[in-house]
């Protein structure tokens, strides 16, 4: 029995109007789609491809396959879809080149009916052949555009993808751009039917990721399934965030290490620099720090935060950008190796020790990326926020989990400053009295002239917290998921 969609109720819209001008127009449409792997492009496509009930082709490139065999696999794709009227109009005999394929595309295109062309993992087709961007560029002025077509080109290697559309290459100012980034935590919650609490942390273990979602039984709480995935070593727990490690990094270079640095709990420049060094010493700064920006800019595999107040701060944080990456670094990589050993017990053991640490500190991005959304809501108490980050000194003593600010990298004004404590005890007067404490030091809270307190916790506060203790927010996990509520 197919898995049953869920959500993407947005990008389903999106691509639904782009068709509507097809049909309105006569005319071509193009939309390239990035997003990382496992994220559920391809699902996405072929729903609203089944949905749109009209003629389609959809042709997904094979990685190392020449451009003739491309080309031969698009040719066979498109006589056994509903694209063309007439199949026998498709050559039986493959084009050798890609001008000479897409021509042949755009003669079957129906004339007097919108028609869709998807093109899966678009990248690989430019490794195959450096003159694919110019050919499609030229099929798609020529030909194509002036079809009612609405072209689809997907592609899993964000860079690649940015570039295809860049200023200065073939296809730029010709495509619309959608970026389909993974389940937020309401539908991962609705597609496995689990409570606010279960819904987070499967959210946190899965990051989201349809690949992992589907191997998930309705209603089961997240260690459960995590306990009886343990005895599964090739369940999609371990393999979708091991099958993205070895996608972007083959081979054990220097940035799989940093990258393994970062997922093992290193997360300032000199702490990442020692763990990734060798036995020469750490690795030194000229070659680290272009490894961060390339795996945060153009890779998106890490991400850097920086001290958010209104005077300019360091040092960065690093982590893992994907949430079930990082759990797969931190724990589950180990937990596998003890499953093919046939120790299931033993593996769900070690991440049941790492768990309360690792969760605590996965949950912050989370519960910053839901703040901002309740901001821009009207239904919360700083509708000026624009960011939510967090503050530390060069000590990181103290570390503040929640500041929320009208802009970064530099505020002009610091709204609120707030503590995250996501575990089975309230948040209570000790906590509160730190929380005081620290947020003094941030630069730009000023306490004394409207600068308030917020409340993040898992196990609500050991008591009622308001006015008089200068708090004025507290949010459960219920809140958490409202925020990605409609």
């Amino acid at each position: 029995m197919p898995t049953p969609f869920v959500g993407r109720h947005v990008e389903l819209a999106l691509l639904g109007k782009r068709l509507d001008r097809v049909t309105a127009d006569g005319a071509g449409v193009a939309v390239a789609i990035r997003g990382r792997r496992q994220v559920g492009k391809s699902r996405l496509v072929q729903e609203f491809c089944d949905r749109a009930g009209r003629p389609y082709v959809f042709f997904s490139a094979t990685k190392g396959a020449s451009p003739v065999e491309g080309i031969t696999d698009l040719m066979a794709e498109l006589r056994e879809s509903s694209l063309p009227a007439e199949p026998d109009l498709v050559p039986k005999g493959a084009p050798t080149n890609w001008p000479d394929a897409l021509r042949a595309l755009a003669a079957v295109l129906p004339a007097d009916t919108p028609s869709i062309v998807v093109l899966d993992e678009l990248p690989w087709l430019a490794e195959q052949d450096p003159l694919f961007d110019g050919a499609l560029q030229t099929a798609w002025d020529r030909l194509l555009a002036r079809r009612p077509v609405l072209l689809l080109l997907l592609g899993s290697d964000l860079h690649m993808m940015e570039r295809f559309t860049a200023y200065d290459r073939p296809f730029y100012g010709r495509a619309d751009s959608l970026v389909l980034g993974p389940l937020n935590p309401a539908e991962t919650g609705d597609a496995l039917g689990l409570d606010t609490t279960d819904a987070i942390d499967a959210h946190l273990i899965s990051g989201g990721l349809p690949g992992i979602l589907r191997a998930w039984p309705h209603g089961t709480p997240a260690l459960d399934f995590i306990e009886a995935e343990c005895a599964d070593p090739a369940s999609p727990l371990f393999g979708v965030p091991e099958a993205a490690l070895m996608a972007e990094f083959p081979a054990p270079d220097q940035a799989r290490r940093v990258l393994e640095a970062v997922g093992s709990g290193d997360r300032t420049h000199a702490s990442i620099a020692a763990t990734a060094g060798s036995q020469s010493g750490s690795l030194p700064s000229g070659i680290l720090s272009p490894l961060l920006r390339r795996l945060t800019e153009e890779k998106r595999v890490l991400a850097c935060d920086s001290p958010l107040s209104t005077n300019p701060g360091k040092p960065a944080l690093y982590r893992v950008a994907d949430s079930s990456l990082r759990l797969y670094l931190a724990a589950t990589r180990s937990a596998q190796e003890l499953s093919r050993r046939g120790r299931p017990e033993a593996a769900y053991r070690l991440v049941q020790r790492r768990w309360t640490a690792w969760r605590g500190r996965a949950v912050e991005p989370l519960i910053r990326e839901a703040l901002e959304l309740a901001a821009v809501s009207g239904e919360f108490p700083w509708p000026d926020t624009e960011v939510v980050g967090g503050w530390w000194n060069r000590r990181f003593s103290p570390e503040i989990d929640l500041i929320g600010a009208d802009r970064t990298p530099i505020a002009g004004s610091v709204f609120f400053a707030g503590s995250v404590k996501w575990l089975a005890s309230p948040f209570d007067q000790h906590d509160l009295a730190t929380l005081r404490r620290d947020a003094a030091q941030v630069p730009g809270f000023t306490p004394d002239t409207g600068g308030r307190l917020a409340v993040v916790s898992l196990s609500g506060t050991a008591g009622p917290l308001g006015d008089r203790d200068g708090v004025e927010l507290v949010w459960g996990a219920g809140d958490v998921i409202s925020a990605w509520r409609p």
